[in-house]
C-alpha cells in the first residue's frame, strides 16, 4: 500500500540565536533566511517550503521570542513571533546545550499554550565536548513540559536528506500539498536581496552596528533577465551610525556591498549592479508609518 502523502506547517520557535534560520536553510538544502551570530538576525516570518514525494513541509522561520520591547520595532518583531504560533501543526522549539534560563523558560511558556504538539530540539551539540552533559539536560526538559520528541542535533551539520525531516513529517497531517513543488518560499527575490545587505552590516560590523538599523529597496530593475541594478538605503538612527557604516573613505560601505552583491548572484544567478546608500532618521524604529513602508507587520 502506498504511503499517505502528508502537508502540514512546522513553526521553528525559540529564543533568539538557538539556530532557527540555519536549521531551516539547511533542511531545505537553499538559503532563504539570514543568519549572524547577532540575536535577533530573523525579524520576520518567513515560509521555507520543502516538497518531496511523500510529503510538503512549510516551515516557519520566526524572530526569536523575546522579552524586552522597548521600541515599536521590537514589539512588532515580537508579535510576529508569537503570531507565528498559530494555525500549525507542529512547534519546533529551539534551545541550545546551555539549556533554561529565566527568558528561555518564558519563551517556552508562550509556545505550550497553544493546542498543538511541541517538539524540543537541542541545538548545537557539536560545541559540547562532554556529550554525557546532554543526559540531565534532557531529564530536565522532559520535567518542563511534555514535549512529542526531544531531539538533540548540530543544524549546522544538518543536511536536507538527514532523516529529522521524517521525525517531523509523522506529525503532519495526511493531505496534498499546499504549494506547487518548484516553490521554496513565499518571500520574493526583492525581500531577500534587501536581507542579503542586512546579513552582511552585522556580518561586517558586528556589534559597532546598533540594533536600530534597516534596509530598504528603493529600486529593483529585472528588466534585463540576466543583469539586474538594484539600489538600497541602509537606515540608521544617528550620525555616528552613519560613520560606522560607510567607514573611512567609504570602504567600509563598499565591503557590505561587495559581500552582498556576491551573495545576490549566487542566491539569484545573475549578473547583479548594486547601489548603496546611508541615510540617517532620528526614531525611525519607533515610527509605525516607517516600519510599514520597510516591511515590518505583526503578521
Amino acid at each position: 500500500m502506498a504511503e499517505p502523502h502528508r502537508f502540514g506547517f512546522v513553526t521553528l520557535a525559540g529564543p533568539p540565536n538557538a539556530g532557527k534560520s540555519t536549521l531551516m536553510n539547511h533542511l531545505l538544502g537553499q538559503k532563504i533566511s539570514i543568519v549572524s551570530r547577532r540575536p535577533q538576525t530573523t525579524r520576520h516570518r518567513v515560509l521555507g517550503i520543502k516538497t518531496m514525494d511523500h510529503a510538503q513541509v512549510v516551515f516557519v522561520d520566526t524572530p526569536g521570542l523575546h522579552h524586552d520591547e522597548k521600541k515599536n520595532l521590537n514589539r512588532m518583531i515580537n508579535r510576529t513571533a508569537i503570531n507565528s504560533l498559530s494555525d500549525v501543526d507542529l512547534i519546533v522549539f529551539m534551545i541550545d546545550h546551555r539549556g533554561w534560563s529565566a527568558p528561555v523558560i518564558r519563551s517556552l511558556k508562550q509556545v505550550i499554550n497553544r493546542q498543538c504538539p511541541v517538539l524540543l530540539v537541542i541545538n548545537k551539540i557539536d560545541t559540547l565536548r562532554d556529550k554525557t552533559k546532554l543526559l540531565p539536560l534532557i531529564k530536565e526538559s522532559s520535567e518542563l513540559h511534555d514535549f512529542v520528541e526531544i531531539v538533540p542535533l548540530s543544524a549546522l551539520n544538518l543536511d536536507q536528506n538527514d532523516s529529522f525531516i521524517d521525525t517531523l513529517i509523522k506529525y503532519l497531517p495526511e493531505g496534498p500539498p499546499g504549494f506547487p513543488k518548484d516553490q521554496i518560499s513565499d518571500r520574493s527575490e526583492r525581500f531577500l536581496a534587501s536581507e542579503l545587505v542586512r546579513e552582511q552590516t552585522y556580518l561586517q560590523l558586528g556589534k559597532e552596528l546598533p540594533y536600530e538599523s534597516a534596509v530598504e529597496v528603493t529600486r529593483f530593475d529585472q528588466q534585463d533577465p540576466d543583469f539586474w541594478n538594484i539600489d538600497m538605503i541602509i537606515w540608521v538612527e544617528r550620525s555616528t551610525q552613519k560613520s560606522i557604516v560607510i567607514g573611512k573613505g567609504g570602504q567600509q560601505l563598499k565591503l557590505i556591498g561587495q559581500r552582498a552583491r556576491v551573495a545576490m548572484e549566487r542566491a539569484f544567478d545573475v549578473r547583479i549592479h548594486l547601489n548603496l546608500w546611508v541615510k540617517e532618521r532620528k526614531g525611525w524604529a519607533d515610527n509605525t508609518s516607517m516600519l510599514h513602508s520597510l516591511g515590518y507587520s505583526e503578521e
